[in-house]
């Protein structure tokens, strides 16, 4: 390994890169079992629809690794775990109950903004290194997750808070 001296924003921005990789693995994982678990029609389509997404963001994070020459890999991601963790918690926890669903969009928000901080951080970085097409990738990921999260709040708002209350 490097010194911490010959570190450079290229390893950082490949490190976090491979970082979100897992993660999007991780969502990927996740998000069949939450749409299993919602109660509320549309919560459950929500899912389904992102699942479909986070397929297509993979696909995206696999374009940028090609740019860079390197080949996928992903780098475990705690964060992530652990936010995948409360959302398993949520869905044993809350079986049954009329809070399920709204435990579920908040589980869901959560990974939302994570992933919405990272890409948001990997667009900046793949400026300032001169990536155009990495930016051009990332960004049209991040507008996808920014919808996510919009809609989340929206169903939120809309039903699945005031049923639970």
């Amino acid at each position: 390994m490097a010194s911490a001296k010959e570190m450079t924003l290229d390893d950082l921005f490949l490190d976090t890169l491979k970082d979100v990789y897992h993660a999007e693995k991780q969502v990927l994982r996740a998000l069949p079992k939450m749409a299993k678990s919602a109660t509320s029609d549309e919560l459950r389509q929500a899912f389904e629809t992102h699942l479909q997404e986070t397929d297509g963001q993979i696909q995206r994070l696999e374009q940028v690794f090609e740019l860079l020459g390197k080949r996928p890999q992903g780098k475990p991601c705690a964060a992530m775990q652990g936010l995948v963790d409360e959302g398993k918690e949520i869905m044993d926890e809350y079986k049954g109950s009329d809070a399920l669903d709204p435990g579920l969009v908040a589980a869901a928000q959560a990974v939302e903004h994570y992933e919405i901080a990272r890409y948001g951080t990997l667009i900046a970085w793949a400026g300032q290194l001169g990536m155009k097409d990495a930016v051009a990738l990332l960004k049209q990921t991040l507008e996808e997750e920014k919808k996510t999260d919009k809609l989340l709040s929206g169903l939120a708002a809309q039903g699945v808070n005031r049923k639970a209350a």
